[in-house]
């Protein structure tokens, strides 16, 4: 598309994002994705509930509403109604709500066989309750739900309705494709139906994910002069999901010309964020947000990039607040080694490097991962010399679990040559471990801890007790984020491990 145009972004994680198996936000929670989603990506509208659902979620969406009126944001926040003779309308307006979003049957056999009535008696009944809306000072937008069925066997009913109400209060149109069975073809012609009957109308598309399409129908409303798209972070939602909000806004920038209000900084964070909260966990390949997206795992390519970016596209990683990695592995050769090398700061002549390789290799032969972090470590080992000098020893530790007791933990940990001695109790051994070794660093070297902001523990396939066990804990400290592994049959000692080669990273920091 040549000319740009202006996309608004409605993102409906709280509300269809929760639908997804397993998902249930407490009200805190969604407090605090509503923050993110409005204050720092900045999306014009965001979707946070549905009216009677439950008691929390009426203390979910007034939390919302009493902070989003203190901030100057009350108009961008909606909430899902329904034609229930005004229920819908006090239920919103009691949690302070200003935004209705009202469910209508956009397909005649929704309308004849879940609701069992006629289109006119349908159509009665949405005026009623936009009528009451309006004279409670809400504002209307309506969802026409299995419109894309609606299209392809009941064009007429959808006629219809859109007749009656195009001159009605409703600001927005909001067209599904409910069951997720579209292809972007039909998008295009269904669209272009709708946007050229009716001209002056605010119409939204909301994408389902039943076919890995919803990206890409999302897309093809936009050839369509679609004003409007429904995203969720991740891709939430119903069944396989709906249309995700990063993969979206990249598309929309690179291929489309388009602008939008996000602030593409944001969107790993907030990716992230509603990770943890909903425990959904982001595929490692998932584009933009995904673990392994900007890792370059040949070392044909970290060779390229060196030479002239010659692997590099317009997804810079620091559009999205990340940086580019480059992988260590059995395909990884000399160039990704050196790439690592350089970010650590440390150099190795020819023959070191060949040796390096090799083990690097060799571990990757095993599917052993190895980090940025391992790479000092491996090194040592290779060369056999102090190329790293551990200021930070674990001298001893014990650590108990008892039933009906807290975990405890006592350690002896030496520190640039003098050795400190510590207890604690804690939720879990480790977290005793850790609470012991803060108490060292905060009490007694009056030192800052870095953060633990995450804790992943994998085994080999086969799920023997005796397999080893791999943590990877992610560690934030002075605005940088890293991770460091530790390898053992123990989880609680892996965890020590990894947590031994961070306190020798962090002087470094």
């Amino acid at each position: 598309m040549g000319k740009e145009v202006r996309i608004e972004i409605m993102d409906t994680t709280l509300r269809d994002g929760e639908q997804t198996c397993g998902v249930s936000f407490v009200p805190h929670e969604k407090l605090m994705i509503a923050r993110v989603l409005l204050e720092d990506l900045r999306v014009d509208r965001i979707e946070v509930g549905s009216a009677h659902v439950s008691g929390g979620e009426f203390k979910a969406v007034e939390l919302i509403t009493n902070w989003a009126k203190k901030n100057g944001f009350l108009e961008k926040v909606e909430v899902l109604g329904f034609v229930d003779d005004g229920k819908s309308v006090d239920w919103i307006s009691k949690a302070g709500g200003k935004v209705l979003n009202l469910l209508c049957k956009g397909s005649l056999r929704h309308c004849n066989y879940q609701l069992k009535k006629t289109p006119e008696e349908h159509l009665t009944n949405i005026k009623k309750v936009v009528d009451y809306a309006t004279e409670k000072g809400i504002a209307v937008n309506i969802y026409l739900e299995d419109w894309s069925n609606g299209m392809k066997d009941s064009i007429e009913y959808v006629f219809f309705l859109m007749d009656e109400l195009q001159n009605t209060e409703i600001k927005r149109f909001m067209l599904p494709d409910t069951l997720g069975i579209l292809n972007p073809l039909q998008v295009i012609r269904y669209m272009d139906i709708m946007t050229e009957r009716y001209p002056n109308k605010h119409f939204d598309f909301h994408a389902h994910n039943d076919y890995d399409l919803a990206v890409s129908n999302v897309l093809a409303a936009v050839f369509s002069k679609v004003k409007g798209l429904h995203t969720t972070i991740n891709g939430l939602g119903e069944r396989a999901g709906n249309a995700a909000l990063a993969s979206v806004q990249a598309i929309l920038k690179d291929h489309f010309n388009a602008i939008t209000s996000i602030d593409e900084s944001k969107l790993n964070e907030a990716s992230r964020i509603v990770e943890s909260y909903s425990t959904i966990m982001i595929p490692a390949n998932k584009p933009i947000v995904g673990e392994n997206v900007f890792t370059q795992v040949a070392g044909v390519h970290a060779d390229g990039d060196q030479k002239k970016d010659l692997y590099c596209n317009a997804l810079l990683p620091e559009r999205f607040g990340r940086v580019r990695e480059y992988a260590l592995g059995k395909t990884s050769g000399k160039a990704n080694i050196r790439k690592n090398l350089e970010q650590l700061g440390l150099q190795l002549d020819e023959d070191s490097m060949k040796r390096v390789t090799e083990r690097i290799i060799a571990l990757g032969d095993r599917k052993e991962l190895v980090t940025q972090e391992d790479l000092p470590y491996i090194i040592s080992d290779v060369l056999k010399h102090d190329v790293i000098n551990d200021t930070v020893k674990l001298k001893s530790y014990y650590v108990t679990l008892v039933r009906g007791l807290k975990p405890t933990a006592t350690l002896s940990i030496e520190i640039e040559g003098k050795v400190y001695e510590e207890s604690s109790s804690g939720d879990g051994q480790y977290d005793a471990f850790v609470r012991a070794l803060r108490k060292v660093y905060k009490d007694k070297l009056g030192r800052s801890f870095p953060m633990l902001t995450n804790y992943a523990v994998t085994i080999p396939p086969g799920g023997r007790t005796d397999a080893f066990v791999q943590t990877i804990i992610t560690w934030s400290f002075k605005n940088k984020t890293f991770r460091t592994r530790g390898l053992d049959v123990d989880q609680t000692e892996s965890a020590i491990k990894a947590t031994m080669k961070m306190l020798n990273l962090i002087d470094d920091i």
